[in-house]
């Protein structure tokens, strides 16, 4: 779709991240303008329509200025560092330049949309929905669930403000670090198993190009605000699935059930309760299909 110069501009930080690349496209394809945000720009890693921006915006002297040209932009915040350690301290190390950045930038966009975790929530069994409690067990969770409650005290009417909370996210595997990925490692190299869990938690697993047109959806539609599942809705056993990824690709590894200890922090099963988002997706398709 030939892009609309009328149209509100869409910044998007991490924009070469593994979200982000799909994130910038699936914008793209909508018709919308996009400045692709990102501390390091590999040109392989960027859809060339997009503008591109490399700056780091966490960084307290860094001139992000020049990013916001007009009060109509909205901004899709997905940098992020260490998402796949959730224990790393440079979740709380660079929770306050997170806050920094975005407050600013609310002062400049029409609209915000930033990416939340799952691992908010903490230990919870069956559907999450904005109002569900919170109590994260890892460092990725703390941090995450500090930067939505202090973005949503801070905020103003002003600035409309979306809260999209991710689950568990694949596809695009070589470049994440899934049991997906662990295991295409495992099959390149001749290995005849993997370590695993019993893999009897449930998920709400998405492809990343699923998520990547959800938050591009949210992001585009004005009125819409707070915190929103950006998910599939439907728990699926990890076992399950990770068979079924096994089988689809005709993969020869195999699983060694019962090797790795669950997870301390892990909910027996946990879905976000998606319609609203779900909606939404639909009625954006029917209208990019007329």
């Amino acid at each position: 779709m030939p892009q609309n110069a009328n149209a509100p501009r869409v910044i998007v930080t991490g924009a070469s991240g593994y979200i982000g690349r799909h994130v910038v496209s699936a914008l793209l394809d909508r018709g919308c303008r996009v400045l692709a945000v990102a501390r390091t720009l590999p040109p392989a890693d960027i859809d060339p329509r997009a503008e591109t921006c490399e700056i780091d915006v966490l960084d307290i002297n860094a001139d992000v200025d020049p990013l916001f040209a007009d009060s109509r932009d909205i901004l899709v915040h997905l940098a992020w560092q260490d998402g796949f350690s959730h224990q790393a301290p440079s979740h709380m190390l660079t929770l306050s330049s997170h806050f920094r950045f975005l407050t600013e930038a609310a002062k400049r966009v029409s609209r915000l949309a930033v990416l939340g975790t799952m691992h908010e929530i903490g230990y919870w069994e069956g559907g999450v929905t904005a109002e569900t409690p919170t109590n994260p067990r890892s460092l990725y969770g703390i941090a995450k669930d500090a930067l939505r409650r202090s973005l949503f005290l801070a905020s103003s009417n002003e600035t409309e403000l979306c809260w999209l909370r991710s689950y568990y996210i694949y596809g695009d595997d070589r470049r994440n670090k899934s049991i997906f990925t662990r295991l295409l490692d495992a099959e390149e190299s001749g290995q005849a198993s993997i370590p695993f869990t019993m893999g009897r938690q449930k998920y709400d697993f998405i492809h990343v190009r699923d998520l990547a047109e959800q938050i591009a959806v949210v992001a585009m539609t004005p009125g819409i605000s707070g915190i929103l599942n950006t998910s599939s809705g439907v728990p699926v056993a990890l076992a399950e699935k990770v068979e079924l990824f096994i089988e689809e690709n005709g993969l020869n590894v195999r699983l060694d059930y019962g090797a790795f200890p669950e997870r301390a922090y892990d909910s027996p099963a946990i879905w976000g309760v998606a319609d609203d988002v779900r909606q939404l997706v639909s009625a954006a398709r029917a209208s990019h299909e007329q």
